[in-house]
């Protein structure tokens, strides 16, 4: 009988034929773990969606076999070197080629997009690191000081580093604003394959030649990829949580989306995708005997326990640049530094073949819209609630203005009720506003025309019917420039790079519509997230949850679902932790806010109660932050 997946921790997804002759590289979209690369030996780079059979999209133009590949951090963009050391970008969106890189010598090993800004950075076997400007200026820079094939490379969160991995066992950190190295690792002593940095905190993790890393998205512990293996690592002290079998022999790269990390691995034409459930996989607790040591012993524990880091400090929109240090303008036209655009020449042997038009709409149409969602933050206005008018909510940045109408019923013959008994009918619990309606909210024509006489229609002329159009016009602009004026004042605090400011700036300013804008955006970027909100925000998640547009309530549900997701082993941990030995200021604060962060969420847990009675999809929202919310009350 088989067993389903539910009962399993890791299970295989499926295995496609990705390409006519054998599979030389593949990379995940590490932003949602939906899509696959794959680049062959017959030259190709095939784009597919995992756990879909077939393939989206074939991109072709290198004249040699394909040996390494990259998705952007938005996966509209992919990179892809070959053999002979060029490079091609792809627009996915626009499926066509973006740009032809030349300058390296030999193979390209390594690829990885700057976080932010439009570089991109390139490792070969000819021992150099390049750093290219895709949007116009080339090679800016050129890093020498590995002596062997540079086989990793990793931007930091904050995009302001740039680490290398290369055969000679090295390490290096080069700092992309000076354009040099600032230190070197040499803790290994073969070749180096995979480095990733801590999602946060300044940590740095690297694997050797059989190994795949990835950290948790909360950065709790390290996920390792071994042959038919995950291992589940935690650090100060060094100790393995858990061993949880996966025979996807050796795993080539990793990703991890809704709880799930997929790993794929690749054997002649041939690739594979597993899944291993992460809510089955131990994070956290008391260390596994027998796997501490594994081939070889970890380091000795740190008697001092955890050490105080510094946080990355993030540009808060893809927007910011980053400064780094450029070549003289002599170097970069050099025939090492080359970029072309791509010339007539390069369309008609570089091409994207469109092989499955339905996915290829469903996986790059919605993505393209949340990007742009976050480039145009200040001009997304999700829905205003105002008395007595209303936003509603529309799919496009600029807003559909309505007029709410009144709730009586309409005129009748007979004389109205007694004011006492209007005012019972008027106060009911109002119903959820759905955010997915195809019409304004109460909007009736009849409510634009003058009463009816004698039962018969009155005819209005153009300057009676404009009248009766424009009543209330004034008072919604007069709302509609309060809220533009706050949504500037938001801007220019976002700009400066602060979140937690912004947030408390939009709270005091007493209008849901502007924080719900703000989460909006915040939710899609779950990196952005720090303790210090939680504190700012969690009182207006309460109002959201409680609130009658469903949009609201929408944001609302998302925010508390990260807050738990990302924070509640944190708090548990911290609030749980013995007394600290001496004085650590950090420690202490980070108590508080744990503290505090605790008491608010306990307030909301009744409520979440409450609304999970409802029956619905809203019903279904609040049950699982109550399955969320259920360690709360131990």
């Amino acid at each position: 009988m088989a067993v389903a997946n539910t009962t399993k921790t890791s299970w295989r997804l499926q295995e496609i034929v990705a390409h006519s002759s054998n599979v030389a590289c593949l990379a995940l979209g590490k932003n949602s773990g939906r899509l696959l690369a794959t680049g062959g030996e017959d030259c190709r780079v095939n784009i597919w969606a995992v756990s879909k059979p077939n393939c989206i999209m074939s991109l072709t133009g290198h004249n040699n076999p394909v040996e390494c590949v990259k998705f952007n951090n938005s996966e509209e963009q992919v990179v892809a070197g070959s053999q002979s050391g060029s490079l091609r970008v792809w627009d996915l969106e626009a499926a066509k080629i973006l740009r032809t890189l030349m300058g390296h010598k030999a193979n390209i090993c390594s690829l990885d997009f700057h976080p932010f800004g439009e570089y991109l950075a390139s490792g070969s076997m000819d021992t150099n690191i390049k750093l290219w400007d895709v949007r116009r200026k080339g090679c800016v820079f050129r890093y020498k000081g590995h002596t062997q094939a540079v086989k990793c490379l990793a931007f930091s969160p904050d995009g302001k580093w740039l680490a290398s991995a290369s055969d000679d066992s090295t390490i290096k950190l080069w700092d992309l604003t000076a354009g040099k190295m600032i230190t070197e690792f040499t803790a290994h002593t073969g070749a180096i394959n995979i480095i990733q940095f801590h999602p946060n905190e300044y940590l740095l993790a690297s694997g050797s030649s059989d190994r795949c890393l990835a950290f948790n998205l909360d950065g709790c512990c390290l996920y390792s990829g071994a042959v038919d293996s995950l291992r589940v690592y935690g650090w100060e002290p060094d100790r393995c949580f858990d061993v949880v079998p996966v025979g996807w022999g050796k795993v080539a790269d990793l990703a991890i989306c809704n709880h799930q990390l997929i790993g794929v691995s690749y054997n002649l034409a041939n690739v594979s995708s597993y899944v291993v459930d992460l809510t089955r996989v131990k994070k956290s607790g008391s260390v596994i005997q027998g796997v501490i040591q594994d081939d070889q012993p970890l380091t000795e524990p740190s008697p001092k326990g955890s050490t105080l880091r510094r946080n990355y400090e993030r540009p808060l929109t893809t927007c910011s640049t980053q400064r780094v240090k450029q070549s003289s303008e002599s170097e970069r036209r050099s025939p090492e530094g080359e970029m072309r655009s791509p010339s007539s020449e390069d369309e008609k042997e570089s091409s994207a073949e469109i092989r499955n038009p339905e996915d290829y709409k469903e996986i790059f149409q919605p993505k393209s819209a949340i990007c742009r969602l976050i480039l145009h933050l200040i001009y997304f206005l999700p829905s205003i609630q105002v008395e007595p008018t209303v936003v509603a909510t529309a799919p496009c940045p600029i807003p559909v203005v309505t007029t709410r109408a009144p709730t009586n019923h309409p005129p009748a013959p007979h004389p109205a009720p007694p004011p006492v008994v209007a005012m019972a009918k008027a106060k009911p619990q109002p119903s959820v506003i759905l955010s997915s309606r195809n019409e304004p909210i109460g909007l009736k024509v009849g409510d634009f025309l003058p009463p009816a006489r004698n039962n018969r229609p009155s005819v209005l002329g153009d300057d009676e019917a404009l009248a009766q159009i424009r009543k209330g016009h004034d008072t919604m602009c007069v709302m509609l420039t309060s809220r533009h004026k706050n949504l500037d004042t938001i801007r220019a605090v976002w700009g400066s790079g602060d979140v937690k400011t912004s947030l408390d700036s939009a709270v005091s300013m007493k209008d849901l519509s502007i924080v719900v804008d703000i989460l909006n955006i915040v939710n899609l970027k779950p990196s952005l997230w720090k303790l210090d909100l939680c504190t700012s925000i969690l009182p207006q998640i309460e109002e959201l949850l409680q609130s009658k547009y469903e949009s609201y309530m929408q944001t609302g549900c998302t925010s508390l679902k990260l807050i738990l997701k990302r924070f509640w082993p944190l708090i548990s941990d911290t609030l749980t932790a013995p007394p600290s030995v001496g004085v650590d200021i950090t420690r202490e604060e980070r108590h508080q806010k744990c503290k505090a962060c605790y008491k608010l969420l306990k307030n909301l847990s009744d409520l979440v109660k409450n609304k999970a009675d409802q029956v619905g999809r809203h019903g279904s929202a609040f049950k699982e932050l109550q399955l969320l919310m259920a360690p709360l009350d131990y």
